[in-house]
């Protein structure tokens, strides 16, 4: 007669497979963190947090309310840790991920917002936007999102409202192509192109913001610039010779202008105009340096799309 211990031969239980992760990238973030996670988990139980290089206690107090932590030894940027937080949540098999940011500007209660369009099957990326319902808003940033918005829709071709929204959801299938490119706070405008650009169906819907004095961890001009030149980034690889190669030729064609004037005045009075020789030579070398990396830009996307399609 053998023995046998109750429940040694039932299997052993398989964690759930989450349906909707919250994602949390965070510097510094000690004095907002808590609420942000509290809320998250009134819609998700995982909730995973991104301590990105913080020297406070982000990452301790994110630990003792129940999140899920990656931690940075040094500060990576933004999009370094939205890089993480997504690889995390893809070996889960998350159905939908959202971002949030850590500062507690978003409102936890807009996740079923951004959530919807996903869930009816209507959106692959739902992009909440902070200007398509009343809010209080600092004039800087208003003025300064509705600029960097306007040149990402141009690259993107996409009619967007707030491409610098730090709340957003993505389902399954968008995890599965979009590439984080960008390290900084660029990351947001360029996860918007690349989805675009690889014909997911983008929609916003509204959601509320709130600032509690200037939460952003960068002051408005760097934050502003490091999305500017992100947003030309990836502008000049998507159409290198639009953007690259457009402008070089007018350099060219203004350092062919002013190299034709100054030989024109030197033969009529003898005298070597320095400063227009100057503008002609740096106009010409700015011209030929873009033209050429337009073209060798455009070769290797050729070669990139055709290794794809192989």
């Amino acid at each position: 007669m053998t023995s046998e211990i109750p429940g040694q031969n039932l299997p052993t239980p398989v964690p759930p497979v989450p349906d909707v992760v919250v994602v949390i990238p965070a510097l510094n973030e000690e004095s907002h963190i808590a609420k942000v996670i509290v809320g998250a988990h009134r819609q998700t139980p995982w909730v995973i947090v991104c301590d990105d290089g913080s020297n406070d206690m982000t990452g301790e107090i994110s630990e003792k309310l129940g999140a899920m932590v990656i931690r940075h030894d040094t500060n990576l940027g933004k999009g370094m840790a939205l890089r993480d937080l997504f690889q995390k949540a893809r070996s889960m098999g998350a159905d939908i991920v959202v971002s949030m940011d850590g500062d507690g500007q978003h409102d936890p209660s807009d996740i079923p917002l951004v959530l919807k369009p996903i869930l009816d099957g209507k959106a692959d990326v739902v992009n909440g936007s902070r200007f398509l319902k009343e809010n209080s808003m600092p004039d800087h940033r208003r003025v300064g999102g509705a600029i960097l918005t306007d040149l990402a829709n141009a690259v993107s071709h996409e009619n967007l409202t707030d491409t610098q929204s730090g709340l957003r959801a993505y389902s399954k299938a968008a995890l599965d192509v979009i590439e984080v490119k960008e390290h900084a706070m660029g990351v947001d405008a360029q996860l918007l192109i690349d989805a675009a650009q690889k014909g997911l169906r983008i929609t916003e819907v509204p959601t509320g913001v709130t600032y509690g004095g200037d939460t952003s961890t960068y002051n408005p001009a760097k934050h502003g610039t490091y999305v500017l030149l992100s947003i030309l980034r990836v502008a000049a690889e998507r159409s290198p010779l639009l953007y690259l190669g457009l402008p070089g030729v007018i350099f060219a064609l203004i350092g062919l202008g002013f190299s034709l004037s100054t030989v024109a005045l030197y033969n009529s009075s003898h005298y070597f105009s320095l400063p227009q020789a100057m503008i002609a030579l740096g106009s010409l070398l700015v011209g030929l340096l873009l033209i050429v990396g337009a073209m060798l830009l455009f070769v290797i996307n050729n070669l990139v799309l055709r290794l794809r399609r192989g």
